[in-house]
């Protein structure tokens, strides 16, 4: 059995993760308040009023999804921290796109993290997860919000 001893890579993926964590929240946050308002005071029409939220939610997710490629990005640059196999040189897009299907959890598996660095998508795949539905519950509401509207005119 070997000790597992913690190193100066998985507090820099610790604090890495956290950064990305809660800019991603915040960000989330502000986006979906700013978005909510915009729907109760809009007067343009039902559709690009839907379409306003949705755009800006994605828009967010977006956002989101590169701030933990980011993260992966520079901290993949410390030794200690681990790496990336699955191609014979891994890019910025990579990185994005790894992201992309760890935020959404479709998880391909053709890039895989190895070392500290695990610890960053795994909290990453909960944080995409959570914030997904976050927006999947605020359109539903909005929408029963706007249909209930709808049909007393």
């Amino acid at each position: 059995m070997t000790d597992y001893m913690l190193d100066s890579g998985h507090f820099l993926v610790v604090g890495g993760t956290f950064i990305a964590v809660v800019a991603s929240v915040l960000l989330h946050y502000e986006v979906s308040i700013a978005l909510s308002r915009t729907m109760e005071n809009a007067t343009n029409s039902l559709r690009r009023r839907f379409l306003v939220l949705i755009f800006g939610l994605l828009g967010a997710h977006i956002v989101e999804i590169w701030f933990f490629a980011l993260a992966s990005w520079l901290l993949l640059t410390h030794p200690l921290t681990g790496s990336l196999t699955g191609l014979e040189s891994i890019h910025f897009l990579d990185h994005v796109y790894l992201s992309a299907v760890t935020f959404s959890t479709v998880g391909y598996g053709d890039l895989v993290p190895e070392g500290a660095i695990r610890f960053l998508k795994g909290t990453q795949g909960l944080t995409g997860f959570m914030l997904i539905t976050w927006s999947a519950s605020l359109t539903f509401i909005e929408m029963q919000r706007h249909w209930e509207v709808g049909k007393k005119s």
